[in-house]
């Protein structure tokens, strides 16, 4: 199962339709998750048309995000998978410890809010930040993540540069 993973996208500031070099990896898409700060329903039905989508909401998400289905965190399976969603994991320091006690039953979390990409484990435990496809502030490019996922094992998370 490939998943794009996208988050703090930000509409309509920064994603005004979908951006030709996101779509491309939709088009590969069995499911897509978004991880927070769409900020209007609207970007989430355009995404809609590529896959499922399963949303959690940001700290910028209008209540029409939360009326979409949006809620505040997420915990479910993924082909068998067990993965949890969240838009804000707090600070950097602590992140794996704090996530596993947020999750206990997930072996991937999800997460963005910082716009910076990023990809960690330890022997418990996979955390995920996609970084933006939009808005890149201080990172060097605009990102999105795809995760390859069959029978309940995580084989493949990448974050792909798209600029």
């Amino acid at each position: 199962m490939r998943v794009i993973v996208l988050s703090d996208t930000h509409a309509p500031r920064f994603w005004k339709s979908c951006p030709a070099a996101v779509a491309s990896w939709l088009r590969q898409a069995d499911l897509i998750l978004h991880a927070g700060d769409v900020c209007t329903a609207s970007v989430l039905d355009e995404l809609a048309e590529y896959a499922p989508v399963r949303v959690v909401l940001g700290n910028n998400d209008a209540a029409e995000v939360a009326g979409w289905g949006a809620p505040p965190r997420l915990d479910f399976t993924i082909d068998g998978l067990p993965v949890g969603m969240i838009h804000d994991s707090g600070s950097a320091s602590g992140r794996l410890r704090r996530m596993r006690a947020a999750f206990p039953a997930a072996e991937l979390v999800v997460f963005c809010h910082s716009h910076i990409p990023m990809d960690d484990s330890d022997r418990h435990l996979r955390i995920f930040n996609p970084g933006s496809p939009t808005d890149k502030r201080r990172q060097p490019h605009r990102t999105l993540g795809v995760l390859e996922i069959a029978d309940g094992q995580l084989i493949e998370a990448r974050i792909v540069d798209l600029d």
